[in-house]
């Protein structure tokens, strides 16, 4: 009987935890709080360029007169989305002019969880295929 007992208790443990840990199909990296952070944070260094809702320049691939190109739209409609985690921190690290655009390096301006919380606000607006494509590639 006390066997019984021991197993069960273990069987419910390791039930809880698949429970809390799974990640089913749909699941994200970040929570429901970092986006709602993000979201302010983007809203304050981020829009004026991609756009509030990330959706900023639709004819991204367009050179600017001064040669450079435009910031793209972060919502999974342009290409951020097959850059890595590592790729996407280097990024709002360092700017665009390693790509051939002019955003500014936000390295000392934001620390690593408000660059978190930014990538998980323009990451909500990507659908489920665009996110399981930048997924298996991200480096998380």
């Amino acid at each position: 009987m006390k066997k019984l007992i021991i197993a069960t208790i273990v069987i419910i443990f390791a039930m809880g935890y698949y429970f809390v840990n799974a990640k089913g199909d749909n699941a994200r990296w970040y929570t429901k709080a970092q986006a709602t952070t993000g979201k302010k944070l983007f809203a304050v260094n981020c829009a004026s360029c991609h756009g509030l809702n990330a959706e900023k320049t639709v004819n991204w691939r367009q050179k600017l007169t001064d040669g450079s190109y435009p910031p793209p739209p972060l919502n999974g409609t342009a290409h951020a989305w097959h850059h890595s985690f590592a790729q996407l921190i280097n990024q709002i690290d360092n700017g665009g002019a390693q790509y051939g655009g002019k955003m500014p390096g936000f390295r000392g301006v934001l620390n690593d969880e408000e660059k978190k919380d930014a990538i998980s606000y323009f990451q909500s607006f990507w659908n489920d295929k665009t996110y399981k494509a930048w997924y298996k590639h991200s480096g998380l």
